[in-house]
């Protein structure tokens, strides 16, 4: 907790603006009060259960750095910038919160554990929408008790923005919105003022249709490895073949879907292990392709031969059937 806690200082200050006190602090609190965590002026209050969770299993989810990570990202996120009551305000604070979090983790844990934390943010969701009675809404507009908007859509979207925007680029805006409304009396900024901060930072049609589709839309995707195959040259190189079929598609509250064009860049990997448990070193290739409606088979040339190829493999996108995002490749 002390080390996510002194690496989501150091990030966020540089990131998004300086940090209002001249002290941190995490206390404990009894586990009949609350099982996870919660953010105070210049201290984060743990539930006592927390203190107990075995985080040894590198496989494993760390939820230990994902929770001090996030109560401390409310420091800035309602600690400094605090939203208008209104549909919409979980996004400037839950969201972003999960957002900074994410980046702490990937600093200190590494991709594999992004990938592990996304996915279970992606189940989040789904599972939210599955149960929800209510009508879903956009994230720009989501309620601010739809926790699975917030916290589980919200941190795959600003995660993807900036992964597809740049890092700087996204951080350049938040740090705008910090300066913009830090401490600031009423109006309250609102979801929509957040979003046109990022707009600014999105210079082609297509990072406009992104944040569109992010934030303003229910956006769903059908991504999917269809037997990737591997054939050995005279030169000792490889021939990978990527079969691949896609599908977009916007809901409405009530989750009727229509058809929705799909032409955008995302990752495709080749991988010498499985990515779910695999290194930095394992990685043979890792890059945005231009994926269309239907299938397509990607092509490409390695040194090494991959075991696992994947589209998204680390679950940027709103997948509802990711286990069909990665599959060994034959031959």
């Amino acid at each position: 907790m002390l080390k996510a806690m002194r690496a989501s200082i150091g990030y966020y200050g540089k990131a998004f603006g300086p940090y209002q006190f001249d002290r941190a602090r995490i206390v404990e609190t009894p586990a009949y009060r609350r099982g996870g965590g919660q953010s105070f002026p210049n201290t984060i209050a743990v539930g006592e259960g927390v203190f107990a969770w075995d985080v040894r299993d590198p496989n494993s989810l760390d939820l230990v750095t994902m929770l001090a990570a996030h109560e401390i990202a409310h420091q800035w996120w309602a600690g400094q910038v605090l939203p208008a009551r209104m549909q919409g305000a979980g996004l400037l604070t839950e969201s972003l919160a999960q957002y900074s979090a994410l980046m702490v983790l990937k600093r200190l844990r590494g991709e594999g554990d992004i990938r592990l934390e996304l996915r279970f943010q992606l189940d989040r969701y789904l599972a939210g929408r599955r149960t929800q009675t209510l009508a879903e809404q956009p994230l720009a507009s989501a309620g601010l008790d739809q926790d699975y908007i917030n916290y589980g859509k919200g941190a795959l979207a600003l995660y993807l923005l900036q992964h597809r925007l740049g890092e700087e680029a996204v951080n350049r805006a938040l740090r705008r919105f910090v300066q913009r409304y830090r401490f600031t009396k009423a109006p309250y900024p609102r979801s929509l003022d957040l979003i046109a901060t990022f707009r600014a930072e999105a210079k082609t049609p297509e990072s406009q249709k992104l944040i569109t589709d992010l934030f303003e839309r229910i956006t769903l995707y059908d991504l999917k490895i269809d037997r990737p195959t591997a054939v050995r040259r005279p030169d000792g190189r490889w021939d990978v073949t990527v079969p691949v079929e896609a599908r977009k598609a916007y809901a409405d509250g009530h989750g009727k879907e229509r058809r929705a064009p799909l032409n955008e860049p995302i990752d495709i990997g080749l991988f010498t292990a499985d990515p779910a448990h695999s290194t930095r070193e394992d990685v043979l290739k890792l890059e945005p392709r231009s994926i269309h409606s239907g299938r397509q088979l990607l092509r490409f040339v390695t040194d090494r031969r991959p075991t696992h190829a994947g589209i998204d493999p680390y679950n940027l996108y709103i997948d509802r059937n990711s286990a069909d995002n990665v599959a060994p490749v034959v031959g």
